[in-house]
């Protein structure tokens, strides 16, 4: 469930301490967005309460006898009708073989469904033997009307919306909680799905997995129709996870979120390296500019390498090897023997930090840059006769480096300094379809870094980036939610770092594209109609 766009602009400017007050002490836009929610279920929870004889939200019930078997005819005939309602195309749709009849359906075909459903609900009401099921007939009924009527949602899935009022209904009878939760499965269900279709046309949905996996759910419910809420719970979980896949399944996509997730552990581990060798380097006489280059350069080059072979590859170690040796030859040599090791031992250093600097994209005059100064400071520490580090302490950090993954934290507030440098080293091709937003601009609130965390995998936004708006979905967050994917249907991705996703959220450059989940407007129109016609909900 998304919140409205008019929390994301209203706190435009938000150096006022005031405006950061208010978010901290209301909560995120999203949990506003819930007790708006609330206030719409407790608005219904009154009506029927305060106008239908016995009802109870908290009674757990079936359907009377007769209006148990009507809901199956009429769920039978439903079925049929959806089946019959579309015109055949062969191989019409996307993904359709030679020769494969498909079914395509457009607006006037859903109104044809949603006129027979009024008509069924109808018919239902008078085999209802309770004021509490004619009630819930009629808002079940009404419900549906309004999502049958989402011009955003693409017919194709609709239609199989349509095909859902019977179980709904029939697990609203037996489970009035229905009403009243935000939390029951068979709304979420209905949310999620519908979050996910209403970027999509008709052509684009037509044939895809998501279209088959709505149509896989439907027909799961409709082949259990007593097991009510377990089975609503049972295909929402499946959903979730048909999600995380389908939306990162395409190819250029699914890559790219590979080599964010490997971006995201790698710029997480350079931090944390650079703050263990700060701390082993504390005590140590050594000079800033082997300081700054560990820090700098020496750190990321580390994390990579830990990335692409892992921590205890040979590889690996013997860049975290080279850390030492440079630590070492850059201090002190009063010993003839210590400077003899040095001489020996130089070239062989010099083309190790050159391969590492090769695997960070250091190349050309920077590297030589690097290499001068590091030799610079060599040839002064050959002839200082200031104290030598001792061999201890060497020994002591070349066992700390060569297990340096024990001593790194997972701390997800870590900022991650992510470039499109990065994502093309790591891709090997060019990233122009990539946004990459970078941290920056204003310190989003504590109120808007939470509600990022909380955005839903599928649901629309409207982005504006660099004076370019597009529609997106958000298709993948990194395991440590540092990183976010949205994705354009044009095929441009926008890989978003975390605090960077909540400054837009909090400057209205990033606007979810729904005001309220499906079910909860749904509940909001059914809520109007009674409210102008209070006699129907009992007729």
């Amino acid at each position: 469930m998304g919140s409205n766009p008019g929390d994301g602009v209203a706190t435009r400017g938000s150096g006022n301490v005031g405006d950061e007050t208010r978010l901290m002490t209301s909560g995120t836009p999203l949990a506003r967005a819930r007790q708006r929610a609330n206030g719409v279920l407790g608005q219904l929870r009154r009506l029927l309460t305060d106008r239908v004889a016995g009802f109870d939200i908290n009674h757990v019930t079936r359907p009377s006898p007769a209006l148990d078997e009507a809901m199956s005819i009429h769920q039978t005939a439903v079925q049929a009708t959806v089946a019959g309602s579309g015109a055949a195309s062969v191989g019409g749709a996307p993904g359709a073989g030679a020769g494969e009849v498909d079914i395509v359906y457009d607006d006037a075909r859903v109104e044809q469904v949603a006129t027979e459903l009024r008509q069924r609900s109808g018919d239902l009401k008078k085999k209802a033997a309770t004021s509490t099921e004619k009630a819930t007939i009629e808002i079940v009924a009404l419900m549906f009307q309004s999502i049958l009527a989402e011009e955003r949602i693409p017919p194709a899935i609709r239609v199989w919306f349509a095909r859902l009022q019977m179980p709904v209904l029939r697990v609203a009878i037996a489970e009035p909680e229905f009403f009243g939760s935000l939390s029951h499965p068979a709304r979420q269900l209905i949310d999620r799905m519908g979050s996910c279709v209403m970027g999509f046309d008709a052509a684009s949905i037509g044939g895809s997995a998501l279209e088959t996996e709505v149509k896989r759910v439907v027909q799961v419910i409709e082949q259990y129709p007593e097991t009510g809420r377990r089975v609503f719970q049972l295909v929402y979980d499946e959903f979730q996870k048909f999600l995380s896949r389908f939306l990162t399944e395409k190819g250029p996509t699914q890559r790219l979120v590979s080599v964010a997730q490997q971006v995201e552990q790698k710029e997480t581990m350079a931090i944390q390296y650079t703050i263990e060798m700060r701390k082993m380097l504390n005590d140590m006489p050594v000079r800033d500019e082997v300081r700054e280059f560990l820090f700098k350069v020496w750190a990321e080059v580390l994390a990579l390498a830990a990335v692409k072979h892992g921590p205890q590859h040979q590889e690996t170690l013997s860049l975290k090897k080279a850390a030492t040796d440079l630590v070492w030859a850059a201090s002190a040599k009063p010993n003839r023997n210590d400077r003899a090791r040095v001489i020996q031992d130089l070239p062989g250093l010099l083309l190790k930090l050159r391969q590492g600097m090769e695997l960070m994209g250091i190349q050309g005059p920077e590297q030589e840059s690097h290499i001068k100064v590091i030799g610079d400071t060599l040839a002064d520490a050959f002839l200082s006769k200031t104290e030598a580090i001792p061999q201890a302490h060497i020994e002591a950090m070349a066992q700390r480096l060569a297990n340096l993954e024990d001593f790194v934290g997972d701390d997800p507030n870590t900022d991650l300094p992510l470039d499109a440098e990065s994502i093309e080293l790591m891709l090997g091709i060019d990233a122009s379809m990539i946004e990459v937003v970078a941290d920056g601009g204003s310190r989003p609130s504590i109120a808007m870094v939470a509600w990022a965390q909380e955005l839903q995998l599928g649901n629309w936004f409207t982005i504006d980036h660099n004076g370019i708006t597009a529609q997106v979905q958000y298709v993948w967050r990194s395991e440590r939610k540092q990183l976010h994917l949205f994705a354009s249907p044009e095929g441009r991705s926008y890989l978003i770092q975390a605090r960077r996703l909540a400054s837009y959220l909090q400057a209205g450059l990033l606007v979810p594209n729904e005001e309220e989940a499906l079910t909860v407007r749904a509940t909001r129109d059914a809520l109007a109609k009674l409210d102008a016609n209070p006699e129907r909900l009992l007729q």
